[in-house]
């Protein structure tokens, strides 16, 4: 039977096992930011490049393009890996499955936040969020 976004996750989170991974979550899109600026800076040149191709050109940027690519997807991977689902990629917008009151809500956290203080509805988004009370932690 498949899985929908209703069951159970994989990983349930403490709050401290999620504040945990902001380090690496940090690294991970200031990483992903950076290749998409190196995408954003040579995608022309390498459109132009491959209109070439065909009779023999080329661009020195192309391999600067592909090991960008290849970073984005590296750096998402992992943080899909480690359990965290990530809702916006340009904001840094991620969510860790957490149990809150005997139900599973998702603790919410932006690129940029020093550690995690809001939680929202697993139905609900980031303009949902509520703050976590002290003793929620």
């Amino acid at each position: 039977m498949a899985k929908s976004d209703h069951d159970t996750p994989d990983r349930i989170f403490t709050l401290a096992e999620a504040n945990e991974l902001l380090p690496q979550l940090n690294q991970r899109f200031t990483a992903v930011r950076q290749a998409k600026t190196v995408i954003a800076n040579t995608k022309d040149e390498v459109r132009k490049a491959s209109e070439k191709a065909a009779s023999g050109g080329g661009t020195p940027v192309g391999a600067l393009y592909i090991r960008a690519l290849h970073e984005i997807s590296g750096s998402l991977q992992a943080i899909h890996e480690l359990g965290v689902v990530i809702k916006d990629v340009d904001l840094g917008l991620c969510d860790f499955p957490y149990k809150l009151e005997g139900r599973i809500v998702y603790l919410c956290w932006k690129f940029g936040e020093e550690e995690i203080r809001w939680w929202h509805e697993i139905s609900c988004g980031y303009k949902d969020r509520h703050p976590l009370d002290e003793s929620a932690g």
